[in-house]
């Protein structure tokens, strides 16, 4: 049975449509949501996020290198997510940054090309890059944006390590999986690809949040550590050998 996950619900202060909006997505179908905090900080900073019971989301609107710099509080979100506003940050976000999610633009023209090799290296990190659906219904040009946008990514990332959320403000403006995994065929991706999109790989980006706040994610390779070849030379070679061998280091 799949499990649907909507990772961009967008947070609001009214505790009474945020709820309303979460019950609706419970009724289509979905089993996890995501409340999106959204920092901008070309903006008016806005107030620190309460915890809720599901999983909470930052999203950095990054217009400058400087907008992106992880500390401690990052940590307390389950995801966390940049939108670079140029390519130089897209390519910094896809390389280095420490995020879980990318951020697509769906309101406007991307302002710059997908490059295969940025791209790639944000695949093999494990990162995935986003394409919200909410304002695609919500007007007529926006729509134009999202899929022209999203098929660019797609010819780029050939449909990998994408995800499908919804961004909705209120409840009318979500809609089902499987009217989502058509919709998605729209944007370049595939049947597969598309229910993928609302499912495994959000769970995917789930487990990627999760090894990102224990570090445990994180695989080491040990510099001091030999061969196995070589270890196993020194395993054959019998144990009073191998003490005369250290005497004579």
């Amino acid at each position: 049975m799949a499990v649907f996950m909507d990772l961009n619900i967008t947070y609001t202060t009214d505790k009474k449509r945020l709820r309303s909006v979460i019950e609706t997505a419970a009724h289509l179908g979905y089993s996890t949501v995501a409340i999106n905090y959204v920092v901008d900080l070309q903006q008016k900073k806005q107030g620190k996020s309460r915890p809720i019971k599901v999983l909470n989301r930052l999203t950095v609107v990054a217009s400058d290198p400087s907008h992106f710099r992880p500390n401690a509080e990052y940590k307390a979100y389950d995801l966390v997510a940049v939108y670079p506003k140029t390519e130089k940050l897209f390519h910094a976000a896809c390389m280095t940054f420490d995020v879980d999610i990318i951020c697509v633009a769906v309101t406007e023209k991307q302002p710059f090309f997908f490059k295969r090799s940025p791209v790639n290296g944000a695949i093999e990190r494990g990162v995935f890059f986003e394409i919200s659906y909410t304002p695609a219904i919500r007007d007529s040009t926006m729509r134009r944006y999202t899929i022209a946008n999203a098929i660019s990514l797609m010819e780029t990332c050939k449909g990998k390590n994408v995800i499908v959320t919804s961004g909705a403000e209120k409840p009318l403006e979500l809609r089902g999986p499987y009217d989502i995994a058509n919709l998605v065929l729209l944007f370049g991706l595939s049947e597969g690809d598309g229910k993928a999109a609302i499912s495994t790989n959000c769970r995917a980006v789930h487990l990627h949040g999760e090894m990102r706040k224990t570090a445990l994610g994180i695989v080491h390779s040990m510099k001091n550590e030999q061969p196995l070849t070589e270890r196993q030379e020194e395993e054959d070679v019998p144990a009073s050998k191998r003490a005369k061998i250290e005497m004579a280091q």
